[in-house]
């Protein structure tokens, strides 16, 4: 059966969604209908690139690091001035900097952090006061299997992801009276340009810890994003949903 969501009138915002799993999800909700801000830090091609795509023209693409607390203030205020409510965040935008931990660079540890945890953060605190607003909200954080394996020279990453879910679940109890829900989604090994930057040995040995044998691909992730989204996902929240073939 394939289920077809509408999401006409909705305004969602997806960070770091001009590439990979990102950009699957904007494109995947503006083909149902919504208005989709994907928001980028410095990749400028891929900006390019998807503002080129955009033939539903629902899309807008507009640079922002989440990171930077000024810089989404200014984002949100935007919104605020053109009285525009954001009905879904998906908190997307995140970065890896492997190493192992007795040789990870201070800047490495606190620039995955900044982007992957204090990023949500951010983002999660300027949309619920927007959301309040109009009494829903739909916050869907996305998180990492390294949450719970903590994969070797991801300590980093691993710490973010972690704190991503604490977040989420201390979030999904304080807005809940105002109707806004907050789920995470973990996705596994996802064929995207963190995975492409894995050495072909590592890869090799990640596909075999994985039950169904492959690494997933962006649109194995979307269909559940666009149904916690929804209106059918209404009494769903504080929960971490795996997308990961089994691991």
């Amino acid at each position: 059966m394939n289920i077809k969501y509408d999401f006409s009138g909705k305004l969602v915002i997806v960070t770091g969604g001009t590439k990979g799993i990102g950009k699957s999800l904007a494109e995947a909700f503006t083909t149902c209908g919504a208005r989709v801000i994907a928001t980028y830090s410095s990749d400028e091609i891929a900006a390019q690139n998807l503002k080129n795509s955009d033939i539903t023209g629902l899309l807008d693409v507009v640079k922002c690091d989440v990171s930077s607390y000024a810089e989404v203030k200014i984002f949100f205020n935007d919104l605020e001035e053109k009285k525009f409510f954001v009905d879904v965040l998906i908190n997307n935008a995140g970065v890896r900097r492997d190493s192992v931990l007795g040789m990870m660079k201070e800047d490495d540890w606190r620039r995955v952090i900044d982007i992957n945890l204090t990023g949500t953060y951010n983002m999660c605190k300027f949309a619920v006061l927007n959301m309040m607003k109009q009494r829903f909200g739909r916050i869907i954080n996305i998180t990492s299997p390294g949450r719970n394996y903590g994969f070797e020279g991801q300590a980093n990453y691993s710490a973010s992801k972690a704190g991503i879910v604490g977040l989420s679940r201390s979030l999904s109890k304080e807005v809940a009276k105002r109707k806004i829900t907050v789920n995470c989604v973990s996705p596994g090994f996802i064929e995207t340009e963190l995975i492409e930057s894995l050495p072909g040995e590592l890869k090799k040995e990640y596909v075999e810890m994985i039950p169904l044998k492959r690494f997933g691909t962006a649109s194995d992730v979307s269909p559940l994003v666009l149904f916690l989204a929804s209106d059918e996902a209404s009494y769903i929240t504080g929960s971490v949903f795996d997308v990961d073939g089994g691991l």
